[in-house]
């Protein structure tokens, strides 16, 4: 029996390819915008960025993918990112050169509604709201289930 396995290639050889790479695509006119390499161990640092992280890591369905997706953020190989309505597109400079998407399924308007009625009065200000800086009771609003909001 015999196994497959893509020879290892070095950081440092990946992000030289990547670079020119990234540079054709310029050239060609693609709007690229890459993540810088992250100096410290968090990849977010904002309410917004590490909520995001833990509600991705819920639906994670092999336990090999995000720690990989980790490492490739800090190490400067995600060559692009870019978010679109519903869209979250990336380009990745793995074992080679490519590009991957997640679609964001938009909340049910009235589901929506339901929630800011429900905030209403309870956020102290827009700036804290952006801060991060959510009261408890706003807090319990928005993690609710939302396939249980009545309608």
């Amino acid at each position: 029996m015999s196994f497959y396995y893509n020879e290892y290639v070095p950081v440092a050889v990946r992000r030289a390819k990547a670079l020119k790479k990234m540079e054709k695509l310029r050239k060609s006119g693609e709007n690229i915008q890459p993540i810088e390499p992250f100096k410290t161990r968090g990849i977010a640092s904002s309410f917004w960025g590490k909520s995001w992280c833990r509600h991705l890591e819920k639906f994670s369905d092999y336990a090999n993918r995000l720690p990989r997706g980790r490492t490739y953020v800090r190490n400067g190989s995600v060559c692009h990112l870019g978010i679109e309505k519903e869209t979250a597109k990336a380009m990745v400079s793995g074992s080679e050169m490519y590009k991957l998407s997640i679609h964001i399924e938009p909340l049910d308007p009235k589901k929506w509604s339901i929630i800011k009625d429900r905030c209403k009065g309870k956020i102290g200000s827009l700036i804290e709201l952006l801060q991060g800086k959510i009261s408890d009771e706003v807090m319990e609003i928005v993690s609710l289930d939302i396939e249980k909001l009545e309608l």
